[in-house]
């Protein structure tokens, strides 16, 4: 099952097109600068020396900060590129023997952004909206991101403040809470 889902992802991504954003054939466009692509390209080249590369890993064609989609496979949950985040075009397939691993994989780490379950079984899906540690979380869907304007967002321990940009409790950010005593004569 794990191969056949390794292959499965392989073969999906290495479908995409990387190109100017402005182009509708482009699956993917650029990162958003050059200090961005060299971090990101150093990720992969980490992910090279901690796990087995299944497609990808480097500059994509074109005249821009183009990265192919890198996927790698049989990822240690404790390697970089499972721990921090990488902000680019990079996925770490990591195999956990059951729900209760996946889980507790997904839950070591210092960050906390964007997660998401597949699953069949509502009682994992119910037990991932309590246990899973992400300000953003998906259930058999694509995991897309918050989208401004229609729903709030913010993340998790490292990955933001707990509170969601559009949420009732985000203006608390901006405000100070003083408590003033006086004793009156």
């Amino acid at each position: 099952m794990y191969d056949k889902f390794v292959q499965l992802v392989k073969e999906k991504t290495e479908r995409w097109t990387v190109g100017i954003s402005d182009n509708p054939a482009h699956t993917m466009g650029p990162v958003v600068n050059k200090a961005a692509e060299d971090k990101i390209l150093g990720y992969i080249e980490r992910g090279k020396q901690e796990s087995r590369l299944v497609t990808g890993g480097g500059k994509a064609k074109g005249d821009g900060y183009f990265i192919r989609p890198t996927v790698f496979a049989d990822v240690d949950p404790k390697a970089a590129i499972a721990q921090e985040e990488i902000f680019g075009p990079v996925l770490a397939i990591i195999k956990a023997k059951n729900f209760d691993e996946a889980l507790s994989i997904a839950n070591n780490t210092e960050f906390g952004l964007t997660g998401g379950v597949w699953t069949k079984d509502r009682k994992n899906a119910e037990r991932a909206k309590k246990e899973f540690h992400v300000g953003n979380f998906y259930i058999n869907r694509k995991i897309t991101g918050a989208l401004v304007g229609v729903h709030p967002f913010g993340g998790f321990n490292m990955s933001g403040t707990d509170s969601k940009a559009g949420g009732t409790d985000y203006l608390q950010l901006f405000m100070q809470a003083k408590s003033i005593t006086e004793k009156i004569k």
